[in-house]
């Protein structure tokens, strides 16, 4: 079937689902006229729940109201009392409790992978969205973090076969005034400060505000460092009809980091032998600094018609301001001298960004043979844009400098290079239709497409690309073995833009990440306890250097060939096994191969597993969990860097002294476990030693 025929499909469908919809509501308002009083509460959200997964809703895949147990891929849930719990705060945080990802933290920035391949693919409430690997996002504007895996192409578009991570904020759902404050305090003089605050506008609470303040501050345990953070959040949620809702909200998010690495630690010795360095040791400066600012703006419009069809509008802004002073050095340490010779290396950069978003979708929800059945369609706009780029460096060949306190060269005005980053932005549009269709009261067939167009300028027009009708497509089959437990398969794909060329000097088409999985899921007391097993394939196209210049070009020729295949098993079980006891555990393995048979990426763990679990009595609560990764390793012969399999261990402690104070401790790698979040040559990041967290939490 050829791109242009699906096209046409979808749009034709669009156009008769709507013409349908305009006959039903002609014929249902000629019958008789009900009134309808919606609930505009997020029902999905996962506050005051106490548990560690959800039986409602989880959108990220598909967009369709499918459950955990419905839904046909590996999906998991970071609910708010998980967040709380683990004191987990950030992005680096849910990624390194997250099993299968291997975080590769570089510096300030992070590369995790995975399933083999690089996360990129990121969504703020179910749209799209651009995420800087520097800016590591705080946790507290969100309600809960959904992680879909493998290739997710119907609802990301372009990207990645390795997983999507969907942050749902917060929204005023209390129709009274409530809120808490929490003073926090732990390792490394870190102090912060937390106000949650919801009351209603309006005395019958139809118009509803929360608003959500943070201040953070902290030193480490690596030399110079320093962060500060500081966010604000407010929303107002509005039922303006009984059949009408509009939230409106922004956010603010400052964070400032000095004394910061770019890059890691030498791995080798001037003798040829393997480095180590205390933990406190980093190549920095006093100097450095890394400051990134996010600015979001949102605004989403629901209308319901009848029979809880419903139409839904979002709009989404978001502004990035970054700017740093960086130091990074690549060659050998001297350990007689404690001095290096290499290649030092100095960097300032001034760099804003813009992203603009809409997404528009009407949820058909209906009957047919007594059996429930849904229909979504849809369209997306995104533009991301680069608004300023400019930087100065300098870089030096055999110079002898102490890499632990590298000093500035810039005692003057910088000298910005121009001309040589140039300024770009890159729009996404598509349009999409995705169903739940219930073949019999058993069989459920989970089904659509995506139509994806991805479009990339750069301001002096060097490397313009364009890739239109890129088709995603998704289909799923689950099926109840009884009331407990339901097996499924699904196959879907997802594509990546290249700016490799063939020998035509025409861009080479994207690459296509396809994803095959079969499992069998588990749902338990009303949905409170969800377990899953999957077992995954995945093929990822790959592109091959031919040896060959482009005719009239000193550029060399690509040509697309079959890619890396992945393979694996995920299993995880999450929620309340008794009243008193949570539970948290995944354990997830996948083995990935170059077309020629060798491993590829080995710098990632190939089995990772992550346990949490927590037992309440009376007003005390008890939580303990621990972090496994195995084996990695990069380069080879006398230049082979092996990070061995390692374990951390986790503690928590609370107590509610009474209804409206809380207190909780938690202890992050109790046993001061020394290991590393990254190898390579000059890329060597120790993980975090031992640290611990204390809170203080008043709530009204």
């Amino acid at each position: 079937m050829s791109k242009n025929l699906i096209k046409q499909s979808i749009l034709t469908a669009l156009l008769l689902s709507s013409s349908s919809l305009m006959a039903q509501t002609t014929l249902l308002d000629e019958v008789s006229v009900v009134e309808k009083n919606y609930s505009f509460i997020d029902s999905n959200t996962t506050e005051d729940t106490n548990s560690y997964t959800t039986n409602k809703a989880v959108k990220t895949s598909t967009k369709l109201d499918l459950t955990l147990r419905e839904t046909p891929q590996s999906i998991l849930v970071f609910t708010k009392q998980r967040l709380e719990d683990q004191n987990i705060q950030s992005v680096q945080d849910v990624l390194s409790k997250t099993a299968g990802v291997t975080l590769h933290k570089w510096d300030e920035r992070i590369m995790p992978t995975t399933r083999g391949f690089s996360i990129s693919n990121y969504m703020f409430n179910g749209i799209p969205s651009y995420q800087q690997r520097a800016n590591d996002l705080d946790l507290v504007i969100y309600d809960r973090v959904e992680i879909v895996k493998g290739a997710n192409g119907l609802s990301m578009g372009d990207g990645n076969p390795s997983m999507s991570i969907n942050f749902i904020k917060k929204h005023a759902n209390s129709k009274e005034f409530k809120g808490n404050i929490l003073a926090t305090a732990g390792s490394w003089d870190k102090y912060g400060l937390v106000a949650d605050i919801q009351t209603p506008l309006t005395s019958s609470g139809d118009i509803r505000a929360r608003f959500v303040a943070k201040h953070q501050e902290q030193k480490s345990y690596m030399d110079k460092y320093k962060k500060e953070v500081d966010v604000f959040y407010g929303v107002v949620d509005m039922d303006l009809t009984d059949t009408t809702y509009l939230s409106i909200g922004a956010s603010y998010e400052d964070l400032q980091r000095n004394g910061v690495r770019w890059g890691g630690l030498p791995a080798f010795y001037t003798d040829g032998t393997r480095a180590t360095f205390d933990r406190k040791r980093t190549v920095s400066g006093d100097w450095t600094y890394w400051d990134v600012t996010t600015k979001s703006y949102f605004a989403d419009l629901k209308q319901y018609i009848y029979n809880n069809i419903s139409l839904n509008l979002s709009l989404a802004k978001r502004d990035f301001d970054t700017n740093t002073a960086l130091a990074y050095y690549s060659g050998r340490f001297n350990k007689a001298t404690n001095l290096a010779t290499g290649n030092p290396s100095r960097y300032t950069s001034q760099r804003s960004e813009t992203e603009e978003d809409i997404n528009f979708y009407a949820s058909i929800p209906f009957e047919l043979g007594n059996l429930d059945h849904e229909i979504v369609m849809g369209t997306l706009y995104n533009k991301h844009k680069t608004k300023k780029d400019r930087w100065a460096n300098k870089n030096t060949t055999a110079e002898t400098v102490d890499i632990f306190n590298i000093q500035s060269p810039w005692s003057m005005a910088m000298p910005w290079n121009t001309g040589v980053n140039q300024l770009s932005n890159t729009t996404r549009k598509a349009y999409y239709l995705a169903g739940k269709f219930s073949l019999m009261q058993d069989l459920k067939l989970i089904a659509g497409a995506r139509v994806s167009s991805w479009d990339y300028k750069q301001q002096n027009g060097v490397g313009n690309r364009k890739f239109e009708d890129e088709v995603t497509p998704y289909v799923g089959l689950i099926y109840d073995i009884d009331n407990n437990h339901s097996i499924y398969t699904s196959y879907t794909t997802i594509f990546n833009p290249t700016s490799n060329k063939g020998i035509n000097n025409q861009y080479l088409d994207p690459a296509v990440g396809k994803n095959y999985e079969v499992g069998i899921k588990g749902e338990y007391f009303n949905g409170h306890l969800n377990t899953a097993l999957s077992i995954f394939r995945i093929e990822q196209d790959g592109y091959k250097n031919t040896g060959v210049k482009i005719p009239g070009t000193t550029t060399d020729a690509f040509e697309k060939i079959d890619g890396v295949v992945s393979k694996g098993f995920e299993f995880s079980i999450a929620g309340k096994i008794t009243d008193n006891f949570n539970l948290d555990f995944a354990l997830a393995n996948f083995e990935a191969k170059n077309p020629n048979k060798t491993k590829f990426n080995t710098e990632a763990a190939r089995t990772t597993a992550n346990l949490w679990a927590k037992y309440s009595i009376n007003q005390y609560n008890f939580g303990a969990g621990l972090n496994y990764k195995s084996k990695q390793y990069t380069g080879q012969g006398a230049t082979k860097i092996t990070q061995d399999a390692f374990v951390t261990a986790d503690l928590m402690a609370s107590y509610k002294f009474n209804k409206n104070l809380d207190f909780q401790l938690n202890v992050n790698n109790l046993f001061d476990k020394k290991y590393y979040d990254r190898i390579g040559v000059n890329s060597m990041v120790y993980g975090d030693p031992r640290s611990f967290n204390f809170g203080m939490k008043y709530s009204f």
